[in-house]
């Protein structure tokens, strides 16, 4: 397991990563391949990577809760619509995020002697293609940017797209969620500001059911040894979600101006880069 200097390492990475739509998933594995990790399918990995999804999702909340109190809090008719739209695309991610691992675990994996999805968060050149093609996404939403009718708010067909392309992201590290969301609804003629509050919602609540997944897996592993407390276990992914949430904070407070002011397209030719990095990584740790 990996020490706590590097724990704040990756808690740094993912901190500075969360809001740009560059993956920080992938970020966080690569750079915790190149500290000699050779297992990020384990759960302690696993759980430590959500963990510090965790950690930043709370410093998200805390930027962007001003903006939900103004946009959707303020009356009950906008609240109603605002959660009835966030259920609906959850509904979809779960349905394709199940089915996907379903037909990935029973069907691509199933030569491998207990195979969970979790073991593609090994496969580095898979996280590049995915890097690749959220890159392709991404440039292609931000050509389309100018030219596509304007909508105000999200509306049920767009929730449920968005929710379907959220749950195709959910199994492969580097398809950047936030990135695929944002660009699939800018393709849709949303606002980016919009977008962003309701991107980063669903992430709000699809993180507990995650975490709760995880932390199941986690204790189901280690519950043969009958050795290790569950605080033990879980320890290393709170101090990493705590110093995940202070270089979140951190983050938002110096990238916040230059994210909404930048030019979207130029986030998908950063993931073809990025894409191109993580394979040279692959080279250097084989």
């Amino acid at each position: 397991m990996l020490n706590y200097f590097q724990i704040l390492i990756l808690a740094l990475i993912q901190g500075f990563c969360e809001l740009l739509p560059v993956s920080s998933s992938a970020h966080v594995i690569a750079a915790a391949k190149l500290m000699g990790v050779k297992d990020m399918s384990s759960p302690e990995m696993v759980m430590l990577l959500i963990m510090l999804h965790t950690g930043t999702m709370f410093a998200v909340i805390v930027y962007f809760w001003s903006r939900w109190k103004r946009d959707y809090f303020s009356a009950t008719g906008k609240l109603r619509w605002f959660i009835l739209q966030i259920i609906l695309a959850t509904v979809c991610t779960g349905i394709v995020g199940l089915g996907l691992k379903l037909v990935i675990e029973k069907i691509f994996m199933r030569h491998v002697e207990h195979a969970e999805i979790e073991n593609l968060f090994n496969n580095l050149p898979l996280i590049a293609g995915a890097l690749a093609a959220v890159g392709i996404l991404i440039i292609y939403a931000g050509l389309r940017e100018d030219k596509t009718p304007r909508h105000p708010e999200v509306q049920p067909s767009h929730s449920i797209w968005i929710g379907i392309v959220q749950g195709i992201c959910l199994p492969f590290r580097g398809f950047s969620r936030s990135g695929a969301t944002i660009s699939t609804g800018l393709l849709f003629g949303l606002p980016k500001q919009k977008l962003e509050e309701f991107s980063f919602a669903l992430a709000v609540v699809l993180t507990p059911v995650v975490i709760a997944q995880e932390a199941h897996r986690l204790i189901k592993a280690h519950a043969l040894s009958g050795q290790d407390s569950v605080l033990h276990l879980l320890k290393p992914g709170l101090i990493g979600m705590v110093l995940s949430f202070i270089a979140g904070l951190l983050a938002l407070k110096l990238l916040s101006r230059w994210l909404e002011g930048g030019r979207w397209k130029f986030f998908g030719f950063y993931c073809l880069a990025a894409a191109v990095g993580v394979l040279a990584i692959n080279y250097y740790v084989k």
